[in-house]
């Protein structure tokens, strides 16, 4: 209809044209406008996976950690899920399943000092996974950090963090492709993160670094008996503010926390969701303050981003975080 008009017009001249020119632009502007519209309606997503094909087997786990270093991360834990899955499972669900943790210092530095509960994305995780003939590895995206992390999106530091991700997928995949995910990503009302506080009294307390030591021995020695693995921990005060001569903690730690019998129902269907796992849990303490903060991402993550709503998923990732919130709870009363 739009090009009958244009052609009409085009007959006539001088004020005529003029009214086309405006027709025109009209046109292309609401053209414009619904392209953008369209666009912006398009859910972002909270995980990407870059895939390629791989029947030469080139593409290895240890390739593609190999390629994150080389960018510049430092990748932690990188472990073969199978070998223990094989082990107390009946079958296995892909021919390669990897979790691996990965973070960058200096962003992580800049990105905490600027919101200290960022620890919850530190390190930040990924996973990898073999189907047939294609190698497959999820991380986060931009939208997906910001929205776990209560983060703005436009904050430059997270962008930067963002290309990065990208520019070790494309390291480690030089011929992958990222697919085109459609989960329904459901934005929550508030945020789905879990945190805790914990009191310390100064006048039975002068030795942090033992408070510390004595908390975190109660914390696994809870977890470890119900099946939670620890195949990562940081020091954030030795790996990253020493170097920074920031001495705003007196600690900062942070646990790569796992649990077979919630990842490996979850992975059937969900390879993707090693994007949450191993789960960071952080705990931290202020120079300026006297209390302990502690917190993680909760799973309403995983399931609002990545549709899960199979029960024999929901059921462990809900217990699970339970576990873990009624132990937190338990040792900071």
């Amino acid at each position: 209809m739009i090009l009958e008009v244009i052609i009409i017009k085009v007959s006539n001249k001088g004020e005529t044209m003029t009214k086309m020119y405006k027709i025109i632009l009209a046109s292309l502007v609401a053209i414009s406008m619904f392209g953008a519209t369209a666009s912006s309606a398009k859910t972002l997503q909270s995980v990407q996976v870059m895939s390629t094909k791989n029947s030469d087997g080139k593409v290895t786990t240890k390739t593609i950690e190999a390629a994150f270093n080389k960018v510049g991360f430092t990748v932690g834990a990188n472990n073969d899920m199978n070998n223990p899955f094989g082990k107390r499972f009946p079958k296995l669900h892909y021919k390669v399943y990897n979790l691996a943790v990965f973070f960058d210092k200096d962003l992580t530095y800049k990105l905490i000092k600027k919101y200290p509960n960022f620890g919850a994305l530190t390190p930040l995780t990924m996973s990898i996974w073999s189907d047939k003939d294609t190698m497959n590895i999820s991380t986060l995206t931009l939208a997906g950090m910001a929205r776990a992390g209560d983060i703005p999106q436009d904050d430059a530091d997270l962008i930067a963090y963002a290309n990065m991700i990208s520019a070790a997928l494309k390291a480690s995949m030089p011929n992958g492709k990222l697919k085109d995910l459609t989960f329904s990503v459901k934005e929550p009302k508030n945020s789905f993160a879990t945190s805790f506080e914990a009191e310390i009294d100064t006048e039975e307390v002068s030795d942090f670094e033992e408070y510390k030591e004595d908390f975190q021995a109660e914390f696994e020695g809870e977890l470890e008996p119900i099946g939670f693995l620890f195949p990562n921990f940081l020091n954030l005060v030795d790996e990253i503010f020493e170097d920074a001569k920031d001495e705003t903690y007196d600690f900062y730690d942070t646990y790569s926390i796992c649990k077979f019998d919630v990842i490996y129902p979850v992975s059937k269907n969900h390879p993707e969701a090693g994007a949450y796992a191993p789960c960071s849990f952080y705990m931290y303490k202020r120079k300026d303050e006297n209390k302990m903060h502690l917190g993680f991402l909760g799973v309403d993550n995983w399931i609002t981003t990545l549709d899960i709503d199979e029960q024999d998923s929901l059921d462990p990732l809900r217990e699970a975080q339970k576990m873990i919130e009624d132990i937190v709870n338990e040792l900071t009363e």
